[in-house]
């Protein structure tokens, strides 16, 4: 099998849309919030490449040519907030301090974290832009000394648990305005978690996709600045 796999350059492509679309069958069948896609998906790809002893970045390389759709999916999320564009204009100052504060909240929680368990600079700096997209995030960790690799894990990781979480939560805090729900969403936990928002409602989804570029935006601003407050 390992053969096989080492003898095709996208049998990783092939892999994780296989895995995907498993998931996304168990999840409509079931709707049970564990059945994720991407939740299943990842254990899968793990557990595969555990068993076959198959190195990572072998996996990587043959599913490069996914990565590339994630820009345009990422600048296809403009297509709702276009959509609720007089809802954006009505609300901009409460949406944007709203994003602010989910911000302010994410880095703060960090550095508590690295302080309280003394964690090690490079590791405190690759957790910081845990809540931003991959593209973003993974390039603030690297020009502050951050481990790559690190920051895009525990990205992914955010993004998973709050898909999951989103609904659960906003349920459980009482939260039931759709633009504070897709405001906390995206801003929380990115393009994973705006995928949850579309599905809740047109103005959630609208409303995440314009928190993960402001969000980003902020969190390449400040995390230099929190960066600076580690030892």
């Amino acid at each position: 099998m390992r053969d096989f796999l080492n003898s095709s350059s996208v049998w990783g492509a092939v892999v994780t849309i296989a895995v995907f679309a498993l998931g996304s069958f168990l999840h409509k069948k079931t709707k049970a919030a564990w059945c994720n896609p991407l939740f299943l998906g990842s254990i899968f790809v793990i557990v595969l490449l555990s068993v076959l002893k198959i190195p990572y970045q072998d996996y990587k390389q043959s599913a490069s040519a996914l990565t590339y759709l994630l820009f345009p999916a990422t600048v296809s999320l403009a297509v709702p907030l276009y959509e609720q564009w007089e809802l954006l204009k009505k609300n901009l100052l409460a949406i944007l301090a709203g994003i602010g504060t989910g911000v302010f909240t994410s880095i703060g929680s960090i550095l508590l974290l690295a302080w309280g368990f003394r964690l090690d600079r490079a590791c405190a700096v690759s957790l910081l832009p845990k809540s931003v997209t991959t593209a973003i995030g993974a390039d603030v960790a690297v020009e502050l000394g951050g481990i790559a690799a690190l920051t895009t894990a525990v990205i992914i990781l955010t993004g998973i648990v709050g898909n999951l979480l989103a609904v659960s939560l906003c349920r459980v805090l009482g939260i039931t305005n759709p633009i504070a729900k897709g405001v906390a969403i995206g801003t929380a936990s990115h393009a994973i978690g705006t995928s949850k928002a579309l599905e809740i409602g047109q103005i959630e989804g609208a409303m995440s996709s314009l928190s993960i570029a402001v969000a980003g935006i902020l969190t390449a601003i400040l995390c230099p600045m929190a960066a600076g407050l580690l030892r």
